[in-house]
């Protein structure tokens, strides 16, 4: 067996998120009948992190464990066929490269970066629907900003823990949370782009950062009742949890 590591790009929108599940469409079985399509070979791919229905990913990370094949193959050929076989759903492995065998997409990940996507303008969104939070209240980023200070660091993240969340400890570090706004569409609308960085994330932590940040921005909060609600250690004192639309897991560093 080889083990190969993929790096998978995709729209989250029309799926019950990363993992295979009875009766629903996911990532996961896409990808893993994309494989056996071409190889014959029933496989478990492996990720980085188990993406929400309808979160997006840039540069999600997975690994197999794949036999011989029928006919030598290299890394292209392998990209190439289970493209063929992804088609035409919005999922693109965009690279495979074979490890060593003791690589773990999951277990090896140091490091991981999400981007969440905010549209801020009145109009209506024809192009980036479904991509992005679309949201037509003006927003204060250097509010948001300065509220996202107070995350940083290591800390119990319980106010922004999804109750279904099943991690041992709250307990997290966010190296880092970036809050920038720019020019969308050239008439006023603005895209806010939040972006953070941490070697692993509580279940909807991001999506609820977000939300809580977007109170701040609309004027609801003071960037100092950040602070408040995340010693709080307590998830009815967050923010709303932000649309799953917005957010794309973009790295994951090893």
């Amino acid at each position: 067996m080889t083990r190969y590591k993929l790096t998978i790009e995709y729209v989250g929108r029309d799926y019950s998120g990363w993992q295979k599940q009875h009766h629903v469409p996911s990532i996961q079985q896409a990808v893993e009948e994309a494989i056996e399509g071409f190889s014959g070979q029933k496989v478990l791919v492996q990720t980085a992190g188990r993406t929400d229905a309808g979160v997006h990913a840039r540069g999600q990370v997975a690994h197999v464990d794949l036999g011989k094949f029928t006919k030598p193959m290299d890394e292209f050929s392998i990209t190439k066929a289970i493209n063929a076989h992804l088609r035409p759903q919005p999922i693109s492995i965009i690279n495979v490269e074979i490890v060593d065998d003791a690589f773990h997409a999951r277990h090896d990940a140091l490091n991981k970066l999400y981007r969440y996507r905010i549209v801020n303008r009145q109009a209506f969104l024809a192009v980036d629907r479904d991509l992005v939070w679309h949201m037509g209240r003006p927003l204060d980023v250097a509010a948001m900003r300065a509220g996202a200070k107070y995350l940083l660091g290591h800390h119990d993240f319980t106010t922004f823990r999804d109750s279904e969340c099943q991690a041992n400890s709250p307990m997290k570090t966010l190296d880092r949370l970036d809050v920038e706004a720019y020019d969308y569409d050239g008439c006023g609308g603005r895209e806010i782009i939040i972006e953070t960085e941490g070697k692993s994330f509580l279940h909807h932590q991001v999506r609820n950062m977000v939300g809580t940040l977007s109170l701040v921005g609309l004027g609801k909060w003071k960037p100092e009742d950040v602070r408040t609600a995340l010693e709080a250690k307590d998830r009815t004192k967050g923010g709303p949890t932000a649309p799953a639309d917005g957010l794309y897991l973009v790295r994951v560093d090893y």
